[in-house]
């Protein structure tokens, strides 16, 4: 077994701290997760390391453990009101999609309806971006060096706040 530990704040979870100690007051609090090393729900990868998810309060913490227990964290991911958002990938995450090949489009602050014909995924290099999907008041917010998802059928109205520029792909 991977013996995994990960800072609390990737899991968003309220931890108490200890006042019994000024040294452990002051050391971080930290979460410990073990993975089987042969796969049950998890996929097995190359060399023995073992992909994970760990879902907590609708955030989506992903990494990968290798053998020696090290964790590497990758972005959050949160869907909210059908929109799938991955907050900062990583720069492999973004060639493995083949993200800088895509097309680029851009538009200044300003607010518009649109309706996706197909799922929309892309990354915004720039912007801040309030989407309301039709029938809600509520919002998705995302902006500059996330990874959005739009689902195919979906109407919503764009409020672009600060200028977006973005790469794009359909899949119709």
């Amino acid at each position: 077994m991977a013996l995994i530990t990960l800072p609390p704040a990737l899991l968003h979870l309220p931890l108490a701290t200890s006042a019994s100690s000024s040294s452990a007051a002051s050391r971080p609090h930290l979460i410990s997760l073990s993975l089987p090393s042969r796969s049950t729900g998890i996929n097995n990868q190359r060399r023995g390391s073992r992909k994970f998810a760990i879902r907590r309060a609708g955030i989506v913490v992903r990494g990968m453990a290798g053998d020696g227990g090290e964790v590497q964290t990758s972005s959050k991911v949160e869907e909210k009101l059908g929109v799938r958002i991955e907050r900062n990938p990583s720069e492999s995450r973004l060639s493995e999609l083949g993200i800088r090949s895509w097309p680029k489009w851009g538009c200044p602050a300003s607010k518009f309806p649109w309706t996706y014909d197909g799922k929309e995924t892309c990354y915004l290099l720039q912007g801040k971006v309030k989407v309301y999907p039709e029938g809600s008041s509520d919002f998705v917010e995302f902006g500059a060096g996330d990874l959005v998802v739009f689902p195919k059928g979906m109407s919503c109205t764009w409020e672009v706040s600060v200028a977006v520029d973005k790469h794009y792909q359909f899949e119709y």
